[in-house]
Formats: C-alpha cells, sequence, structure tokens
C-alpha cells in the first residue's frame, strides 16, 4: 500500500525557516518524480516544487523560488522541502504527490498524496 506522510510543519515567525519531509513506502521511490504543493485556507491548491526521480532536475513556483528547496533521499525513500525567508503568504497546509514532477490540477485530481503538514507563518 502506498503511504506518504508529512512532516515538520510548524508556527514560524516571518523570515523563519522550516524542514518538511515526507517519508514514502509501497512503491519504489527512486522510480517516480516527487513534488510537493499546498493549499491555503479558502483556495485551491498550488503546485510549489518538483524534482525528477534520480534528483537531475528541481522545478520551483515563482512564489517560492529562492526561497524554498526541494531534495530527496533515495535511499532513505524521503522528500524534502526546506523553507527559508518565510512569508505570511506561505501559510498553507503542504502535500507530497508521487508520480509528478508538476502536476496539472487535473492530473492532482488522482494523484496520491499525504495528510499533508500544516505551516503558519504568523508574528
Amino acid at each position: 500500500e502506498v503511504q506518504l506522510v508529512e512532516s515538520g510543519g510548524g508556527l514560524v515567525q516571518p523570515g523563519g525557516s522550516l524542514r518538511l519531509s515526507c517519508a514514502a513506502s509501497g512503491f519504489i521511490f527512486s522510480n517516480y518524480a516527487m513534488s510537493w504543493v499546498r493549499q491555503a485556507p479558502g483556495k485551491g491548491l498550488e503546485w510549489v516544487s518538483g524534482i525528477f526521480n534520480d534528483a537531475s532536475n528541481t522545478l520551483y513556483a515563482d512564489s517560492v523560488k529562492g526561497r524554498f528547496t526541494i531534495s530527496r533521499d533515495n535511499h532513505k525513500n524521503t522528500l524534502y522541502l526546506q523553507l527559508n525567508s518565510l512569508k505570511t503568504e506561505d501559510t498553507a497546509m503542504y502535500y507530497c504527490v508521487k508520480g509528478y514532477s508538476r502536476p496539472t490540477m487535473e492530473d492532482l485530481d488522482t494523484a496520491r498524496r499525504g495528510q499533508g503538514t500544516q505551516v503558519t507563518v504568523s508574528s
């Protein structure tokens, strides 16, 4: 059974940092691209970042480019997202998504994702 378990979220002040993790199991992690998406209160899903299965390429939304860093450890079956210089508008539930480096909204309707980890940026 495919499982994706996100962790690492929390409450942080503007300008602060967090490191999110996504522990994957039930599939051959190294065979799949992965991505992070987020959902702010009252808004739809927003793609944040993606990474190829072998980490040879990383992709970022303009809103997070230069502040967030995606990475993966295929030996530990874990996906990461380092969040730096956080802004209040980064407040959202963050989800990891299996199988896509840049999923479309249509892809997200059926893509497997975890239960999410909450990031709240507030002073």
